[in-house]
């Protein structure tokens, strides 16, 4: 249930509002001045923090501004007998979630409490979802390989270069692109992945650059494409390699003029959008074979990353397996396996033609099958190991 913190200088006030929140199956502490309160503040970790304003020794805005210098998520909602619009306009900008006069109508107090502990469970869950997103995009590993992918990406995040990203099926080029875009400047704009593989080439430039209506057949309401809905944020194209030329002729006008024109219409759209491309082609001998423009290929490749295969950190198995290990186990809700010595030296011998992915849905499997511990015996019969 939800711990509440009360701050107001008037002991029948304090009182009456324990015994009603109490009632209502709150946790409740009381304080009788603002010092006494950001005390009792710093040492708890309160939902809600109902705090007069007018106090002896440090006044309710005063308290609320030092609430929001430390950590916590808790609302604070000011109560006050001097009610006027300057204090509740004060209260609400320094980050107040509500401001309630004196005499307290406790039926709207309640509803209020509620909303604000509404509005902390989402901050929370928020939270909790970000550090689960980010850690389902995090480089791990402390190998050389790594490391310099690692180092080029700190360096190249915060600009706006475009990045062509090199690398086997499974290396986990998608894992280098979010890095780019959550370290960059463009963090808060969105992040659009494109497959460029697995569309019709017929239907490229609809996805890529949006349709009018009536532009084709299927076309029966306009559609805005890829890059109108990376504005401001970054457009991933992996598997470009795989672009028809059309479609490639279209990429490089929008890298030349940032434009972009929907399928059907004449009209010119700017778009600010950073471009991240990946493929595990080389794309010197496509341009040799002339599957793949040079002029396009050399516009995406202000930087070059090459994200190295598994085989070549090997090293690093040791860290990826405890990773997924807590990963994986979060998601089934299981206490994570202990990993002996003897599996990593095990895993460490198999060939990881299939890379990363492989490596997690092996893991994966190893957990499904074995309850409280993974050996060496386990990988070699589960892990279905090819001989290098």
């Amino acid at each position: 249930m939800a711990h509440i913190l009360v701050i107001d200088d008037e002991r029948s006030i304090r009182n009456t509002l324990k015994e009603i929140l109490e009632y209502e199956k709150f946790t409740v502490d009381l304080a009788e001045h603002g010092v006494e309160g950001l005390e009792m503040y710093k040492k708890n970790n309160y939902d809600i923090v109902l705090c007069d304003i007018k106090m002896p020794e440090m006044d309710g805005l005063e308290v609320l501004e030092k609430i929001f210098e430390e950590e916590g998520d808790a609302q604070v909602i000011m109560i006050s007998g001097h009610g006027n619009i300057d204090n509740a306009v004060e209260a609400i900008k320094k980050g107040a979630y509500d401001f309630i006069e004196k005499p307290l109508d406790l039926n709207r107090l309640l509803i209020t409490i509620r909303n604000a502990l509404d509005k902390s469970t989402l901050i929370t869950e928020t939270k909790v979802l970000k550090r689960r997103v980010s850690k389902a995009y995090e480089m791990v590993g402390d190998s050389d390989a790594i490391g310099q992918v690692k180092a080029i990406v700190e360096k190249v995040a915060p600009t706006d270069a475009r990045v062509l990203i090199t690398g086997s099926n499974g290396t986990g080029k998608e894992l280098v692109a979010r890095s780019l875009h959550e370290n960059s400047t463009r963090l808060s704009g969105p992040f659009i992945e494109v497959n460029c593989a697995a569309i019709p080439s017929e239907l490229i430039e609809s996805e890529l650059f949006g349709h009018e209506k009536g532009a084709f057949t299927s076309a029966i309401k306009q559609r805005k494409g890829k890059f109108e809905q990376a504005d401001g944020g970054t457009i991933f194209l992996d598997e470009i390699g795989d672009m028809s030329l059309s479609a490639q002729a279209k990429v490089l006008r929008v890298l030349q003029e940032n434009k972009i024109t929907r399928v059907g219409s004449d009209k010119d759209i700017n778009v600010n959008v950073r471009v991240v491309a990946a493929t595990n082609k080389n794309l010197r001998e496509e341009i040799e074979k002339h599957h793949f423009r040079e002029d396009l290929y050399h516009r995406l490749s202000v930087i070059l990353i090459h994200v190295p295969s598994l085989n070549e950190r090997l090293e690093d198995i040791p860290l990826l397996a405890d990773h997924f290990n807590q990963q994986i186990c979060e998601e089934y809700g299981t206490p994570p396996r202990k990993i002996k010595d003897d599996a990593i030296k095990e895993l460490q011998k198999i060939n990881w033609t299939g890379n990363i992915r492989e490596f997690r849905n092996v893991l994966e499997r190893l957990i499904i099958l074995c309850e409280k511990e993974i050996t060496g015996k386990d990988v070699v019969s589960y892990a279905m190991p090819i001989s290098k």
